[in-house]
């Protein structure tokens, strides 16, 4: 395989890739990743946050890698190796569901019944054109796929509810179709039925937020990295008198073991 070639950043974009970077060291990188920006595969002319990693590479040397995803409008940390044997090890862990991701979701009307719970719909990918979706289908669908999401309540208010949420597998879109079908879809979430105002005020884009990730550390032992919830995520939720946990702080633990 050739290697990739590096994509021409401006000062404005590395500037803005390296102030997203709330952990560093010489094996992983992690970042608070803004919605509106898309993790990998972006159209046209748009730079990719993947691209942007460019911004981080030795002369000569390859640009971190991306371990996993997030949707475009979904916020939150993301994780990236620094070198070939740090992506290897954590590739084996994310295949081996070795890490454990924790999100944040604002949903409607209410909190879910029961207040915590798991809900394990099967999916599958349904293509209209060039957009993809995912439904939830019957198990012995020819296109199924399983999948597991946890959830519990963390706090509530008239009308609206802040989850957290933990998907055991990795289906594109996962959280926020198994919340829709709990009838509980996620605010701004117009794919998937989503409120786009509560309260009388303006969802400004997918309410979702990966606020937690746990993982073997390719240096050893466990660590855990928490982003902070960006303004406007953290807006709405005191507008709408939603306690939040607290995520400023403590945006890394580092925990031994083999």
């Amino acid at each position: 395989m050739k290697p990739l070639k590096p994509v021409p950043l401006s000062a404005e974009q590395v500037a803005s890739v390296r102030s997203l970077v709330f952990h560093n060291d010489p094996s992983v990188l992690a970042l608070n990743k803004p919605a509106g920006l898309s993790s990998q595969g972006g159209r046209g002319q748009v730079v990719t946050l993947d691209e942007m990693l460019w911004a981080f590479a030795k002369p000569g040397k390859a640009r971190p890698r991306l371990i996993h995803r997030l949707d475009r409008d979904t916020s939150g940390v993301i994780l990236a190796a620094r070198t070939q044997p740090a992506a290897s090890f954590l590739g084996k862990a994310m295949m081996a569901r070795k890490i454990t991701k924790t999100y944040l979701a604002l949903v409607a009307p209410g909190a879910p019944i029961p207040p915590s719970g798991r809900i394990m719909e099967a999916l599958r990918r349904v293509e209209t054109g060039r957009e993809a979706r995912m439904q939830v289908c019957a198990t012995n669908h020819p296109d199924a796929e399983a999948a597991e999401t946890h959830y519990r309540t963390l706090s509530t208010a008239d009308g609206a509810a802040l989850l957290e949420v933990s998907p055991r597998t990795g289906r594109m879109h996962q959280i926020r179709v198994h919340l829709a079908a709990i009838q509980r879809p996620i605010v701004g979430d117009a794919w998937y039925g989503g409120a786009l105002m509560i309260q009388g005020l303006p969802a400004p884009r997918l309410m979702l937020h990966a606020s937690a990730l746990t993982f073997p550390h390719p240096d050893g032992g466990r660590m855990t990295l928490r982003a902070p919830l960006p303004a406007d995520f953290a807006s709405l939720l005191e507008g709408l008198g939603l306690r939040a946990p607290d995520l400023d702080g403590t945006p890394v633990t580092r925990e031994a073991g083999p």
